[in-house]
């Protein structure tokens, strides 16, 4: 009897059901409670376990480390050398015809190379550039008010 997937339990359950019936005949009652069974496995795996959409700049790494290759290798695809590090850092975004020589040569899907990369932490120092150029930016703001504003930034954190 199939029964829904819910839990751990039910899920180690189903996958023993379809172990069972894995050799079932073309067009068997067998065959359609598994064609149902491994619905409901990928329905709840999907649920349980979701996959985090890849980084491209992650993706482009792992599959040069895949191929052996090292940074050079990347600049035919990329460019110079020192494009190939503001890349792969994360400060110069990939362009379309780059993505396009990825693709091809490393076989990374375009989807992939395409997303949005996440946001990159401040480097070391960044929080007190970022401070100062938020209280440069409150010059038009009385000295005694943009005391109180920059005590409250460093308060929080920012």
């Amino acid at each position: 009897m199939i029964e829904p997937i819910v839990d751990p339990a039910s899920h180690r359950r189903a996958l023993h059901r379809i172990e069972a019936l894995w050799n079932a005949k073309t067009g068997s009652r067998e065959e359609r409670e598994l064609d149902a069974l491994a619905t409901l496995v990928d329905a709840y795996e999907r649920r349980a376990f979701p996959i985090d959409r890849l980084d491209p700049l992650e993706a482009i790494k792992l599959r040069c480390e895949q191929l052996g290759w090292n940074r050079r290798q990347l600049e035919p695809l990329i460019g110079s050398r020192a494009r190939v590090s503001e890349v792969l850092s994360g400060r110069r975004a990939l362009t379309l015809p780059m993505i396009r020589r990825i693709n091809e040569s490393l076989g990374i899907p375009a989807e992939v190379l395409i997303a949005e990369p996440p946001p990159r932490p401040l480097r070391k120092g960044g929080r007190r550039k970022a401070l100062a150029l938020a209280t440069a930016s409150l010059a038009s703001i009385g000295s005694s008010d943009r005391r109180t504003l920059t005590r409250k930034l460093r308060a929080s954190g920012r």
